[in-house]
């Protein structure tokens, strides 16, 4: 999985030197964030109404054991501060702030899986309490054997009667089940 992402990376052409000093989940968020902001005229991005609302499953848990270990070793007892950067969730989104300039809303929450009424109903009230205009959110899982990335980014609808651009749970169901395939 480790070697898919990195070439995935190499393939986008991006260069962002700090991607391989990122733990596994930055760099898959990262990734898919990179490929995901190519289709989105980041000129039209307002920085401080453009948020970040990611998810996954197990936090940091892979990097938090790698730091844990490096802890507990006799032979290496001083823990890398490079790793216990990324023991926290919130490194992720804040890596793709840093990338693509968006200073806005910046939130990680962990459950079981992707949760779309979670996911709409919290960036909804985000769009009413008018904190955000625009929202780049989505699921970073990974482990050892398995990865699954799925982000999305969405408007405010400026016509709420116009239901093609509202923001739904039916939407993200539909899209994550493409993304799922």
């Amino acid at each position: 999985m480790r070697e898919f992402v990195k070439s995935a990376f190499r393939n986008t052409g991006t260069k962002y030197p700090k991607f391989f000093k990122m733990d596994d989940y930055s760099k898959l968020g990262f990734l898919a964030a990179e490929v995901l902001m190519k289709e989105v005229d980041e000129s039209t991005i307002e920085d401080k109404s453009t948020g970040i609302v990611l998810s996954n499953n197990h936090s940091t848990l892979t990097t938090d054991q790698l730091f844990q270990d490096s802890i507990q070793s006799d032979e290496a007892f001083f823990p890398s501060p490079s790793v216990f950067v990324y023991t926290l969730p919130n490194i992720m989104a804040g890596e793709i702030a840093i990338r693509h300039h968006i200073t806005g809303e910046n939130a990680f929450f962990v459950s079981s899986a992707f949760d779309p009424d979670w996911h709409t109903l919290y960036i909804n009230q985000l769009f009413e309490s008018k904190k955000v205009s625009a929202c780049l959110s989505g699921w970073v899982e990974m482990d050892d054997q398995s990865l699954d990335a799925f982000v999305y980014y969405v408007e405010e609808a400026n016509d709420q009667r116009d239901e093609s651009m509202q923001h739904t749970v039916e939407k993200l169901n539909n899209l994550y089940k493409i993304n799922d395939k």
